[in-house]
């Protein structure tokens, strides 16, 4: 900044005899004062630039960093809820002389665990009913079978399906009823 302020007082007498000789009577900032100004309104607008592109660059980090810990921790809630269900399993295994009753019991009660785990994460099951109309969006026919029933209908369900919020995560296998 200095060299600059030294060039312009080398300058500036010059300028000066140029511009008296041109216009006696000079109103405003001489140029001198113009270009001091312009540089320091410059060194604002560069010192503005550079922090406004620091700034960019850490919120596009912090951007990374979030979507890789989302997409790494997705899955916490999830296995919260699981750990209940696997505790009650291996309290299961540690009886020592378990009953049929105290197994079907432990069983059930594990199931509806598993289950209130599934809903508590929006993991819905597919089942279709007896009549329903095949829907080749969540059921999957592996048969066509004779049928009092409308064709493409569901006579019945071999497995569940599974979906998570509004995807598909396994079709229902279903046997569909045979057009007359």
């Amino acid at each position: 900044m200095q060299d600059l302020e030294k060039q312009a007082e080398k300058v500036e007498p010059s300028i000066e005899q140029t511009t008296e000789k041109s216009d006696s009577a000079q109103s405003g900032p001489s140029l001198v004062e113009q270009l001091v100004q312009a540089e320091a309104s410059l060194a604002e607008m560069r010192d503005a630039y550079l922090r406004a592109k620091a700034e960019a660059e850490n919120s596009r980090r912090r951007g990374q960093e979030d979507v890789s810990k989302a997409y790494k921790f997705a899955i916490e809630g999830f296995a919260e809820s699981l750990l209940p269900v696997k505790d009650s399993l291996e309290m299961a295994l540690k009886v020592e002389t378990p009953s049929i009753e105290s197994l079907k019991e432990g069983v059930e009660m594990t199931l509806k665990q598993l289950s209130t785990a599934f809903e508590k994460n929006r993991l819905l099951e597919v089942q279709p009913a007896q009549g329903e109309k095949l829907d080749p969006l969540k059921h999957q026919a592996v048969s066509v079978v004779p049928s009092e029933q409308e064709a493409n209908t569901v006579v019945s369900v071999l497995q569940k399906g599974y979906m998570i919020a509004d995807r598909l995560l396994r079709p229902a296998i279903v046997t569909v009823a045979q057009a007359k």
